[in-house]
């Protein structure tokens, strides 16, 4: 499960992924499957969230390794890339590696 907290360090990759509305499920189908069948076995792999917007236009996910190091591996791995690779074929994909620096819950009342 995704547990967001700048205490655990890990390496924090939010992207989005830009496609035409009737693209949208097919690039879902296609990181859900990426996901089950390679990235989620990948050592360093934490945890990752899949969000698709509601005008049919972007896919985001939001993902959480161990390290950069754990992360380029996987980028690295002939079994994952090819997914990608995929992807990139009817989408635009925008990156981005952050750290988490704090987080926010409701006060108590």
């Amino acid at each position: 499960m995704t547990t967001i907290s700048k205490e655990n360090n890990y390496l924090t990759l939010i992207n989005v992924f830009t496609v035409e509305p009737e693209n949208q499920q097919k690039l879902v189908d296609l990181l859900i499957l990426a996901t089950k069948n390679t990235v989620r076995n990948i050592e360093g792999f934490i945890s990752s969230s899949l969000h698709k917007s509601l005008d049919g236009t972007k896919v985001t996910m939001y993902a959480q390794w161990k390290s950069i190091e754990d992360y380029q591996n996987m980028r690295n791995n002939s079994t994952a890339s090819p997914y990608l690779e995929e992807a990139l074929q009817i989408a635009k994909f925008d990156m981005g590696m952050y750290k988490v620096v704090e987080t926010f819950l409701p006060e108590s009342k």
